[in-house]
C-alpha cells in the first residue's frame, strides 16, 4: 500500500437500490465519485450501515444492480485498502458475499475500536435504547438464523418485492429525517453520555441511521457524531489519525 494512505473513512446510509432506481443510480454515481476522490489518501473505508436499502443474499444469488459500487469496492480492496461494513436495519442480511468478492470485512453488532490514540464506539444507531421494544423485537426476528432459512425458502422475485414494499413502509417520511431533537432528546446523544459514564475512555461515538449530520461535544473532548446520509446531505466523515472532521462530498 502505498505510504501517503493515511486517512480512515467513514460513511453510512446510501439506501442503494431505492425507488425511484434511477435516482438510486445517479447517487450510486456519485458515491463511486467521492471513492475515487479519495483514492489517494485511503487507508480504511467504514461504511456504517444502510448501505443497501435492501439486500438478501441466497446461496447462489445476490441482488441484481450495484455494479459499480461493488466494483469500485473490489478495485479499492485490490489496492490494500481496508474495507469494513456494517449491517443496518435495511441491510441486515449481509452474510459471506462480500467478504468473499470483495474481501470486506462484516460488522453485526457495535464495534469499540482504537485508531491510534483515539478510541471510537461505531454503531448503525438503531435500537440504542431498551424503550425501542418492538423495533428490538423486530430486529430478533431479522436476525434469527431458523427465520432467515424460511426466507431463503422464497422466489428472489417474491421476497424482493415484499422487502421493497416493508422498505418504503419503513420510511421515515418525505424529507428521511425527523427534524433534530435538541440534544437532550436525541436517543443516540443520550445513549453516548450514558455509555461514556461506564467507559470514559470513548472519544468518539459515530453512528449512521438518522439521515442527519451532527458533531456534538458530549463531554470535554468528547464527541458524538451522526454522518448523515447519501441521499440529501452527502456527508462523511474522515479521521487523519489525530483529528476527526464531518464533511460533505461537493458534487
Amino acid at each position: 500500500m502505498s505510504e501517503g494512505r493515511t486517512n480512515i473513512y467513514f460513511a453510512s446510509d446510501l439506501h442503494l437500490g431505492m425507488h425511484p432506481l434511477e435516482e438510486s443510480r445517479k447517487r450510486e454515481k456519485i458515491f463511486v465519485d467521492w471513492l475515487r476522490s479519495i483514492e489517494a489518501d485511503v487507508k480504511e473505508l467504514w461504511l456504517i450501515g444502510d448501505v443497501f436499502d435492501y439486500w438478501f443474499e441466497y446461496k447462489k444469488v445476490v441482488p441484481r444492480g450495484f455494479t459499480r459500487f461493488i466494483g469500485k469496492l473490489a478495485d479499492l480492496s485490490d489496492q490494500g485498502v481496508e474495507i469494513h461494513m456494517f449491517s443496518g436495519n435495511h441491510d441486515v442480511w449481509l452474510f459471506d458475499y462480500f467478504p468473499e468478492e470483495v474481501g470486506a470485512i462484516i460488522h453485526h453488532d457495535p464495534l469499540s475500536i482504537k485508531f491510534g490514540e483515539k478510541t471510537f464506539y461505531l454503531s448503525h444507531g438503531d435500537g440504542l435504547t431498551k424503550k425501542d421494544r418492538p423495533y428490538l423485537f423486530l430486529k430478533s426476528i431479522f436476525r434469527n438464523k431458523f427465520l432467515q432459512w424460511c426466507y431463503a425458502r422464497l422466489h428472489p422475485n417474491g421476497s424482493a418485492a415484499f422487502a421493497q414494499w416493508w422498505s418504503k413502509k419503513s420510511r421515515y417520511g418525505k424529507d428521511f429525517a425527523h427534524p433534530f431533537k435538541g440534544e437532550e432528546q436525541e436517543e443516540q446523544l443520550i445513549f453516548a453520555r450514558e455509555t461514556l459514564r461506564e467507559d470514559p475512555e470513548t472519544d468518539f461515538f459515530l453512528f449512521g441511521h438518522r439521515h442527519l449530520p451532527f458533531d456534538i461535544e458530549i463531554a470535554p473532548g468528547k464527541r458524538a457524531i451522526c454522518l448523515g446520509d447519501w441521499i440529501e446531505s452527502y456527508s462523511y466523515g474522515v479521521f487523519d489519525g489525530r483529528e476527526f472532521r464531518l464533511e460533505r462530498f461537493e458534487r
